[in-house]
């Protein structure tokens, strides 16, 4: 008697196309496609999820300096401030300051601008 590996077979290329459900034309309804779509997705989507890190702290920069600035203060103479006043927050905290409690970020650049003064 023959052994076949039809069931996982079977099992294995229903997941993917499970997987590219939605995906345009031959892409999601034959097999070899839909692994080359499935492949290249997942891989976009692992690297997409490192870029979002990037983009968040480049956004709480971008809100940081925006503040500074207001204040008279430039992002960098800002951060300098706060290393040389050992005053330890990272940007995602810094942001929040900034975008919500304008009075707490206002004592920061105080403390920033007398330590490095």
């Amino acid at each position: 008697m023959r052994v076949t590996n039809a069931p996982a077979s079977r099992e294995r290329r229903r997941r993917v196309l499970k997987l590219a459900k939605g995906y345009f034309g031959p892409r999601s309804k034959t097999i070899r496609q839909a692994y080359n779509a499935v492949d290249r997705a997942m891989a976009m989507a692992y690297g997409d999820r490192k870029r979002k890190k990037r983009l968040y702290r480049s956004l709480w920069t971008v809100r940081i300096n925006a503040a500074c600035r207001g204040a008279g203060m430039t992002y960098s103479q800002f951060i300098d401030g706060l290393k040389k006043a050992s005053i330890t927050l990272d940007r995602k905290a810094l942001s929040d300051i900034a975008v919500r409690d304008a009075a707490a970020f206002t004592q920061l650049m105080d403390k920033a601008k007398a330590a490095r003064a």
